[in-house]
């Protein structure tokens, strides 16, 4: 119960809130919208750093488990009628079971083999999923706007995603936090740092491995429910986007793999440098450049692997002892 209480899970809880709540406050439709694309961004880094802040592993296909776990969520919700809640669960123990499957192949391999693998993974399934009739195949899946009755009208739907995404940036941050903590926690930073030496000191590293791959999973397919339930509509070049998994490897590194709050932070410094960027006309030469943000993205990564490794809460922890408590 005491390590409940640590400060540095209340700082973090408390960063949360104040980026969370400042829409429910105003009733601010396009603040709303704002704060969900960094909340969406706070669960996928944050997630992606169970297995690879914690672990070690690199992967380019988080997206995958977003992606598949929408499509299951939206599909039941329009073809069978499901509440929203309830398709937001099956999208999640969907990418749950995906996680195990995979897991139980794939993480025999180490280092870039393992990153490879899943940027093959990623695409497979894109391709897989535009050829699957049930789920629109290329056309994909296109809600009705009597779906969204139950629900008060598409504009209170809005708010009620809104909603459930607070829920689930909440929820990530204590199973980080939890995983961090617990000595499956202790046992993937074994791995991380030493994957032999951990196994000759009694850590059971596929089982670990694969458990800390279900997990970060999980919430990244409730995710993908609600964003395409917000939207109206999932299509495979949306569901499936490697950019999307390169950003969210960039926001862990910015803000510190390994930590707790470090995720949060770099997910909030990575959006709005994004949404300056998105909306900024950048030209070279003349020409006009789109995605710029994604060679930001790059360089970002670039620089971070170079000078600064650890990320900014790494840094500050590093940089400043007293930190250590607050900072985790």
């Amino acid at each position: 119960m005491k390590k409940w209480l640590h400060p540095g899970l209340w700082l973090t809880l408390a960063i949360l809130l104040v980026i969370s709540i400042w829409p429910i406050l105003t009733r601010d439709a396009a603040l709303r919208e704002r704060t969900f694309t960094i909340l969406l961004a706070i669960v996928m880094a944050s997630s992606l750093n169970i297995i690879l802040g914690y672990t070690g592993y690199v992967s380019f296909g988080h997206v995958v488990f977003y992606g598949l776990g929408g499509y299951m969520g939206v599909y039941a919700i329009d073809k069978w009628g499901w509440p929203l809640p309830a398709g937001v669960l099956l999208g999640g123990l969907t990418a749950g079971l995906l996680a195990f499957l995979l897991g139980r192949a794939i993480l025999r391999l180490r280092g870039a083999y393992f990153a490879l693998v899943t940027i093959g993974i990623n695409e497979a399934m894109r391709t897989f999923v535009s050829n699957f009739q049930p789920f629109g195949a290329s056309t994909g899946i296109e809600l009705h706007f009597s779906v969204y009755k139950p629900y008060g009208g598409a504009a209170e739907a809005l708010w009620l995603t809104y909603y459930l995404v607070v829920a689930l940036s909440l929820i990530n941050i204590l199973l980080s936090y939890w995983v961090r903590q617990s000595k499956l926690g202790l046992g993937l930073m074994a791995i991380r740092e030493d994957e032999d030496a951990a196994e000759v000191m009694g850590v059971v590293a596929p089982q670990y491995k694969t458990l800390a791959y279900v997990l970060s999973a999980i919430l990244p397919g409730m995710l993908g429910v609600l964003f395409f339930f917000k939207n109206g509509t999932v299509e495979p070049k949306d569901a499936f986007r490697l950019h999307f998994s390169i950003e969210a490897i960039v926001m862990v590194m910015l803000g510190g793999q390994g930590t707790v709050l470090g995720p949060l932070v770099g997910a909030w410094g990575y959006q709005r440098l994004r949404g300056l960027l998105l909306t900024t006309n950048w030209k070279i030469a003349g020409l006009a450049i789109k995605d710029f943000q994604l060679v930001i993205a790059g360089i970002l990564l670039l620089l971070i692997v170079l000078f600064v490794p650890a990320g900014l809460v790494g840094w500050l922890q590093q940089k400043f002892s007293k930190l250590r408590r607050v900072l985790i």
